[in-house]
């Protein structure tokens, strides 16, 4: 993008105080609970044309799944529908016959890779993608939230006071419903305002390559000992505490989705840390016991329900014999710390700071994050490997797409033949290597 047309965007941002939206156009509708009034919302989507806007709300932080406990669709002259899943349930033959239905045009979501995975559940598959946040972040706008993109492009603003609530809870708050149906209310005529800036800005083809590889994406793998992403781990350095963590985290978890609501309700990923820290140094037979434990950082009535599980839990992990405590750290094809290949490994910490401060200058000049125009774990992975004469091939192979391989590969390249670190300039004027985190 010329710097003429991102100075003449950056002006056309210059709006007046927005308008709080407060009520959909239409009126909050009735929540769909029924076959029948099912039917009628798919029919009355039938003869509406267009895109479908679309939004779901989940239960995250209250429930173990993250099925959605709410749908909102939208089309022109086709209504605005609140429909409640859970009656229905996944594959249920409504939901195939909608699927069908959003097949035949685009389907506009806000942040998609957060709510496909509760469509599909569902049977909604999408063919045909326009997602307003990813869109944002290619046209270099500096906050791509719902709110702030309807503030700067329409002129409105929306309450988010409801954006943290049990949806799973019944029956729905008439507020909470209003707020919900706000989030679809303007987002067909946000996604012709995005299209109108990526067009001018010659970027539609990188967004309808990014659209198209959200939706052929596989599911993500199953993580490999998912335990060892229990937040403070960073703190547990010895076998027989990991043994705890890796004991607690899985009867945790166990217990969550038997009873479907969020792990972190049952015991905190904070209290597992602290437990384990003092697993083998203060005993743990009591619920006092656990109580002196947990004191410091807060106690909560629930972490203590299943105090005879916890107990039994940790007992049980610290009699296991030394040859089944975890490793120190998990196995994986993970790269070392960039800090490591500044010590170790100049020959490929050289051309990634080459590399990181090229992609950086492009991706200013094209008004996009660097992490939209390639993944640092991506430029990592090709300064490390150093497919010189291949770049391109090693990009594909990694999942970059073909715009990013065409930015991005002839700047790798050159950066993998320097050989001596980029040095920048520090506030106290001393000259560092450049870092990458």
């Amino acid at each position: 993008m010329s710097e003429e047309k991102t100075e003449e965007f950056a002006e056309d941002l210059s709006l007046p105080t927005a308008v709080p939206l407060l009520q959909p156009s239409g009126g909050t509708p009735p929540v769909i609970d029924t076959t029948k009034a099912l039917t009628q919302a798919i029919s009355n989507l039938e003869n509406g044309s267009g895109p479908f806007a679309i939004d779901a709300e989940r239960a995250s932080g209250y429930k173990y799944s993250s099925r959605a406990y709410l749908i909102q669709i939208k089309r022109e002259n086709g209504g605005l529908h609140l429909i409640d899943p859970i009656p229905f349930g996944p594959g249920h033959e409504l939901f195939l016959k909608l699927n069908t239905l959003l097949q035949s045009d685009e389907v506009i979501l806000h942040a998609s890779t957060q709510d496909l995975p509760c469509l599909r559940e569902l049977g909604i598959n999408p063919t045909k993608l326009f997602d307003t946040e990813l869109a944002g972040r290619i046209a270099g706008l500096p906050r791509v939230g719902l709110g702030p993109l309807l503030e700067s492009l329409m002129g409105v603003s929306l309450a988010k006071e409801h954006s943290a609530v049990d949806w799973s809870q019944r029956p729905l708050p008439l507020d909470w419903l209003t707020y919900a149906a706000l989030d679809v209310e303007l987002l067909v005529e946000l996604r012709n305002a995005m299209y109108e800036i990526l067009n001018s800005q010659e970027k539609l083809a990188w967004v309808e390559e990014e659209f198209q590889s959200i939706l052929l994406a596989p599911p993500p793998p199953a993580r490999i000992d998912p335990w060892r992403r229990t937040s403070g781990m960073h703190k547990v350095k010895k076998r027989n505490q990991l043994a705890v963590v890796r004991a607690l985290w899985t009867t945790r978890n166990q217990m969550a989705q038997e009873a479907d609501i969020s792990p972190g309700r049952l015991l905190s990923d904070t209290a597992i840390v602290e437990i384990a820290l003092a697993a083998g140094s203060k005993p743990l037979a009591t619920k006092k016991d656990l109580e002196r434990i947990l004191r410091p950082i807060g106690l909560r009535a629930r972490w203590f329900e299943n105090t005879a599980t916890w107990i039994s839990t940790v007992t049980d992990a610290i009699a296991l014999p030394e040859d089944q405590w975890p490793e120190g750290r998990a196995h994986s094809d993970s790269l070392p710390p960039i800090k490591i290949w500044r010590e170790r490994f100049v020959d490929k910490y050289a051309p990634l700071t080459h590399a990181k401060a090229r992609l950086d200058e492009r991706a200013k000049e094209l008004a996009i994050p660097l992490e939209n125009l390639i993944s640092p774990e991506a430029v990592r992975r090709i300064c490390w490997n150093k497919p010189i004469g291949n770049v391109s091939s090693a990009l594909a192979a990694l999942g970059v797409r073909q715009w990013q391989i065409e930015i991005a590969a002839p700047l790798l390249e050159a950066a993998l033949l320097e050989n001596e670190p980029l040095i920048t300039p520090t506030p106290d004027g001393v000259d560092a290597p450049e870092t990458e985190e």
